[in-house]
Protein backbone atom coordinates (compact mmCIF):
# COMPACT_ATOMS: atom_id res chain seq x y z
CA UNK A 1 0.00 0.00 0.00
CA UNK A 2 0.75 3.33 -0.60
CA UNK A 3 2.43 5.24 1.69
CA UNK A 4 0.76 8.92 2.81
CA UNK A 5 1.96 11.33 1.42
CA UNK A 6 1.36 13.85 4.11
CA UNK A 7 3.82 12.87 7.04
CA UNK A 8 5.63 15.31 9.50
CA UNK A 9 8.89 16.72 8.41
CA UNK A 10 11.72 18.38 10.01
CA UNK A 11 10.69 21.96 8.65
CA UNK A 12 10.34 24.81 10.80
CA UNK A 13 7.04 25.67 11.36
CA UNK A 14 8.44 29.37 12.41
CA UNK A 15 10.50 29.71 8.72
CA UNK A 16 7.25 28.38 6.74
CA UNK A 17 5.37 31.12 7.50
CA UNK A 18 7.87 33.67 7.11
CA UNK A 19 7.48 32.26 2.98
CA UNK A 20 4.35 34.02 2.99
CA UNK A 21 4.21 37.32 1.13
CA UNK A 22 1.29 39.45 2.77
CA UNK A 23 2.36 40.39 6.40
CA UNK A 24 -1.55 40.34 6.95
CA UNK A 25 -1.05 36.63 6.39
CA UNK A 26 1.76 35.76 8.19
CA UNK A 27 -0.34 37.50 11.49
CA UNK A 28 -3.47 35.55 10.65
CA UNK A 29 -1.19 32.43 10.23
CA UNK A 30 0.76 32.89 13.47
CA UNK A 31 -2.81 33.81 15.51
CA UNK A 32 -3.93 29.93 13.64
CA UNK A 33 -0.85 28.48 14.68
CA UNK A 34 -1.64 29.54 18.88
CA UNK A 35 -5.32 28.73 18.34
CA UNK A 36 -4.24 25.29 17.33
CA UNK A 37 -1.40 24.71 20.10
CA UNK A 38 -3.77 25.94 22.51
CA UNK A 39 -6.94 22.99 21.35
CA UNK A 40 -4.66 20.28 21.10
CA UNK A 41 -2.11 21.41 24.28
CA UNK A 42 0.58 20.19 21.52
CA UNK A 43 3.18 22.45 19.58
CA UNK A 44 2.68 23.26 15.66
CA UNK A 45 4.82 20.81 13.37
CA UNK A 46 5.18 21.04 9.55
CA UNK A 47 3.17 18.54 7.94
CA UNK A 48 4.50 18.09 4.36
CA UNK A 49 5.65 20.88 2.70
CA UNK A 50 2.32 23.72 3.60
CA UNK A 51 0.13 22.20 6.41
CA UNK A 52 0.89 23.37 9.82
CA UNK A 53 -0.31 21.08 12.03
CA UNK A 54 -0.89 20.01 15.67
CA UNK A 55 -1.04 16.67 17.69
CA UNK A 56 -1.06 13.41 15.61
CA UNK A 57 -4.18 10.97 15.17
CA UNK A 58 -3.80 7.24 13.57
CA UNK A 59 -6.58 6.49 11.49
CA UNK A 60 -7.67 2.97 9.82
CA UNK A 61 -9.96 2.85 6.69
CA UNK A 62 -12.40 0.55 5.76
CA UNK A 63 -10.67 -0.72 3.06
CA UNK A 64 -7.14 -0.86 5.46
CA UNK A 65 -5.46 2.52 4.10
CA UNK A 66 -4.26 3.47 7.33
CA UNK A 67 -1.72 5.91 8.46
CA UNK A 68 -1.32 9.30 10.75
CA UNK A 69 -2.96 12.74 10.75
CA UNK A 70 -2.68 15.71 12.49
CA UNK A 71 -5.20 16.29 15.27
CA UNK A 72 -6.10 19.70 13.56
CA UNK A 73 -4.00 21.76 10.76
CA UNK A 74 -4.56 24.63 8.77
CA UNK A 75 -2.67 25.37 5.53
CA UNK A 76 -2.35 28.70 3.63
CA UNK A 77 -3.87 28.27 0.24
CA UNK A 78 -3.62 31.11 -2.42
CA UNK A 79 -7.31 31.89 -1.62
CA UNK A 80 -7.84 31.25 1.97
CA UNK A 81 -6.43 29.28 4.68
CA UNK A 82 -7.97 25.83 4.57
CA UNK A 83 -8.63 24.80 8.09
CA UNK A 84 -8.31 20.73 8.80
CA UNK A 85 -10.69 21.15 12.32
CA UNK A 86 -13.50 18.36 12.28
CA UNK A 87 -16.69 20.79 10.85
CA UNK A 88 -18.49 17.03 10.15
CA UNK A 89 -19.12 17.21 14.10
CA UNK A 90 -21.72 17.15 16.00
CA UNK A 91 -22.90 20.73 16.96
CA UNK A 92 -20.23 22.02 14.31
CA UNK A 93 -23.07 23.44 11.95
CA UNK A 94 -24.19 25.88 15.19
CA UNK A 95 -21.21 27.10 15.58
CA UNK A 96 -20.88 27.78 11.74
CA UNK A 97 -23.86 29.68 11.89
CA UNK A 98 -21.91 32.00 14.05
CA UNK A 99 -18.80 32.01 12.63
CA UNK A 100 -18.79 34.96 10.01
CA UNK A 101 -17.07 34.90 6.40
CA UNK A 102 -16.27 31.38 5.62
CA UNK A 103 -16.79 28.62 3.11
CA UNK A 104 -17.32 24.56 4.00
CA UNK A 105 -15.79 22.45 1.14
CA UNK A 106 -15.55 18.46 2.19
CA UNK A 107 -14.20 18.36 5.30
CA UNK A 108 -12.05 21.67 5.45
CA UNK A 109 -13.41 25.29 6.48
CA UNK A 110 -11.97 28.29 4.54
CA UNK A 111 -11.35 31.86 5.59
CA UNK A 112 -9.68 34.30 4.16
CA UNK A 113 -9.00 36.54 6.69
CA UNK A 114 -9.28 36.10 11.04
CA UNK A 115 -10.64 39.73 10.70
CA UNK A 116 -13.63 38.11 9.27
CA UNK A 117 -14.72 35.91 11.36
CA UNK A 118 -15.05 35.71 15.25
CA UNK A 119 -12.27 33.90 17.16
CA UNK A 120 -13.98 33.05 20.28
CA UNK A 121 -16.14 30.71 17.89
CA UNK A 122 -13.47 29.92 15.64
CA UNK A 123 -11.47 28.60 18.55
CA UNK A 124 -14.57 26.78 19.96
CA UNK A 125 -15.11 24.62 16.54
CA UNK A 126 -11.16 24.08 16.92
CA UNK A 127 -11.71 22.78 20.70
CA UNK A 128 -14.45 20.65 19.54
CA UNK A 129 -12.72 18.92 16.21
CA UNK A 130 -9.75 18.00 18.69
CA UNK A 131 -11.87 16.67 21.24
CA UNK A 132 -14.26 14.60 18.80
CA UNK A 133 -10.89 13.19 17.02
CA UNK A 134 -9.51 12.13 20.61
CA UNK A 135 -12.17 10.57 21.72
Amino acid sequence: MAENKTQVTKQSVAAFLKTLVDAGRIADAKKLVVMLEIASGEKAKMWGPAIVGCGSHHYVYESGREGDMPLVAFSPRATAFVLYVGIRTSGASALLARLGKHKVSGGCLHIKKLAEVDLAVLAAIIEKGVAVVRD
